[in-house]
């Protein structure tokens, strides 16, 4: 084996392999690729074939991924690699997450380099973002070992499509995720993304109530598919029932892309119709992204609902939070704070790792 040894496989009696990172499953003969493209059977063991390659790397706001609870106004150094373990039509990053060319991946770069170079630019935070983090969950992990070394968190932005053998190890890495839950329907998984709802809604239960990972959760709302009412209030009561009121939600706009190119954008109307459902079904923290609404961007205390944290577009400016507490009535806030708002704004900085 040339590559990367990955784990999270098993040969079966016919004598291929069977990779159980992701609910696929994918059963694989030699020289195979999986569904992802990025795990092969090589020599009868499975490889990653991405491991110390990225497409790129460069700091944003953490606001931007979206977090808005995990320290807000800080920095993060985002990167990806290549493939992904879902089909989604309406993918906003295919150029990456579909790539069979290779030298996309332009960037060597070993778990420490990334760890270092964080350090060095003052990011508080990695982000694996761009493509899914689970279909490199090796490196991903790696690199996760070297940032806590350095005091640097580690973030996922992730659709939570893992097996119960993977996902223990995976998130017991991460500080933060912020994962997409797509819809509240199956018939829209498997006709859109090519997979299934439930993996995800276990991958949700499992973060919230198993690990200390900071949840955020973000769904993309595209009209006629799942910009319904009752969707809204189904996949909303689950959260407030399932993971509770404090779990951040961001609803954000479609903008036609890939093989959704002829559908029309989201309105902001509907974004706000959703939101409004969620805050009627308890949940304390709803925002809409892909669309500005300054009242929808901000966060307010859940208990006397006072502006906490003023923001216009990734730019802050009231900051009324001092450990982790509103400042006007003391109450709580779920979340990850400083008692200082971070000043990175909404620069957003590419850089190239190897120089």
């Amino acid at each position: 084996m040339s590559g990367y040894a990955g784990r999270y496989w098993q040969t079966l009696p016919n004598g291929k392999i069977r990779c159980d990172l992701c609910p696929r499953y994918c059963t694989l003969g030699t020289g195979q690729r999986g569904f992802c493209f990025v795990r092969q059977n090589v020599d009868d063991q499975l490889e990653l074939t991405t491991y110390n390659r990225s497409s790129g790397f460069c700091i944003d706001p953490i606001e931007k991924k979206p977090l808005n609870h995990f320290y807000p106004g800080s920095s993060v150094l985002s990167f990806g690699t290549a493939g992904c373990n879902l089909g989604c039509k309406f993918c906003q990053n295919w150029s990456m997450t579909k790539s069979r060319e290779w030298d996309k991946l332009m960037e060597p770069a070993s778990p420490r380099r990334i760890a270092n170079t964080c350090k060095k630019y003052g990011c508080g935070s990695v982000a694996f973002t761009y493509n899914d983090p689970v279909i490199f969950a090796e490196y991903a992990m790696d690199v996760a070992d070297a940032c806590r070394d350095t005091d640097i968190k580690t973030v996922a932005v992730t659709a939570g499509y893992i097996t119960e053998k993977a996902r223990s190890d995976f998130f017991s890495k991460m500080d933060a995720a912020n994962v997409d839950l797509k819809a509240f329907s199956d018939r829209f998984y498997r006709k859109l993304t090519l997979s299934s709802l439930q993996p995800v809604l276990d991958t949700l239960e499992f973060i919230r109530h198993e690990t200390n990972t900071w949840l955020e959760i973000t769904t993309l709302v595209i009209p006629g598919e799942n910009d319904s009412d009752r969707e809204f209030d189904l996949l909303t009561s689950w959260i407030a029932e399932k993971l509770g009121p404090d779990v951040p939600l961001h609803f954000s706009a479609f903008h036609p892309d890939f093989r959704m190119k002829d559908y029309p954008g989201t309105s902001l109307k509907t974004l706000l119709t959703a939101r409004e459902i969620g805050l009627s079904n308890g949940l304390s923290h709803i925002y809409i992204g892909n669309v500005y609404d300054p009242h929808a961007s901000n966060t307010y205390c859940s208990g006397c609902g006072n502006l906490l944290i003023e923001r216009r577009g990734y730019e802050l400016g009231q900051y009324n939070i001092r450990d982790g507490r509103c400042l006007y009535c003391a109450e709580t806030c779920a979340g990850h704070f400083e008692n200082e708002a971070g000043t990175w704004g909404s620069k957003r900085l590419p850089i190239r790792i190897s120089r």
